[in-house]
């Protein structure tokens, strides 16, 4: 059953004032953490899966269209500022290419082979995850990316927002978030988007901590790629070290990251 497609509870939108329509929209986005809170267990195995493929020299792929696919190349590009990682190692791919990430590109997700095609393009091996995304868990982009890994054997799991999907079908690790119908009928860019955001947002946060890339609570590894982020850099070394600010600064100056820094210090 498609929940994500089911008309939505509300009617007659045009008709109500803002203050309602936002209040409408608010009661609905607080289901969504719960609706996440509910697939963890699913959401533990996948981080699992994630975390022995990467500690194990493999790479994470995200496959989606629309605004699934958005949000995995969101997530990716995010891991080599926060984490330090390569800029590699977590991917993003869209149905139609980096054009469909500002433009939507006709009938792009109906191609099943092209998933698997542009994962070739990465020179794709069994040491790598493959994780689809798709709010209907329906899209053929998806699920043939998905079943052709699985046929090379590849780790696959999948973030759905509908149960008993096709796509969850084809993923050896689905992860089903079922979000229910949206304020705007089928706008599955509202509550199941936000549902995926969390989990890709738990997924590579608890993966990159599991692979040591956090030290305490802090991202000792993170770029330091403009005055904010050097300015945070500082305060960590202050409060790790109990330093002044001059000291911290001289320190990251001299060795480039907070983790260096610190580990430079402790070996004195």
């Amino acid at each position: 059953m498609s929940t994500t497609e089911s008309p939505s509870q509300f009617d007659h939108l045009e008709t109500l004032p803002t203050a309602q329509l936002l209040a409408g929209i608010n009661q609905l986005d607080q289901t969504v953490p719960q609706a996440v809170a509910r697939a963890l267990p699913q959401l533990e195995a996948l981080v699992e899966a994630t975390v022995a493929r990467l500690g194990a020299g493999g790479r994470l792929f995200y496959i989606g269209a629309g605004t699934s696919g958005r949000l995995g190349i969101l997530d990716a590009s995010e891991c080599p500022p926060t984490f330090g990682v390569p800029h590699g190692l977590v991917v993003g791919l869209i149905a139609g290419g980096d054009t469909a990430i500002r433009r939507a590109v006709e009938n792009a997700e109906d191609d099943a082979e092209q998933a698997w095609r542009d994962l070739q393009a990465h020179d794709i091996n069994e040491r790598d995850i493959v994780v689809g995304i798709a709010a209907s868990g329906r899209t053929p982009y998806v699920i043939g990316g998905l079943q052709q890994a699985r046929a090379h054997g590849l780790a696959t799991g999948c973030v759905v927002c509908n149960a008993g999907s096709a796509v969850a079908a084809a993923a050896e690790f689905p992860v089903e978030v079922v979000t229910g119908p949206e304020f705007v009928t089928g706008s599955t860019r509202m509550k199941a988007g936000t549902a995926q955001k969390l989990v890709l947002n738990i997924l590579t946060t608890a993966t990159m901590i599991r692979l040591g890339r956090v030290k305490g609570n802090k991202m000792v590894d993170m770029q330091l790629s403009n005055a904010k982020l050097v300015d945070r850099g500082q305060r960590m070394l202050m409060d790790e070290l109990g330093i002044n600010q001059e000291k911290a600064a001289e320190l990251l100056e001299l060795h480039g990251s907070v983790r260096a820094a610190l580990a430079a210090h402790h070996g004195h």
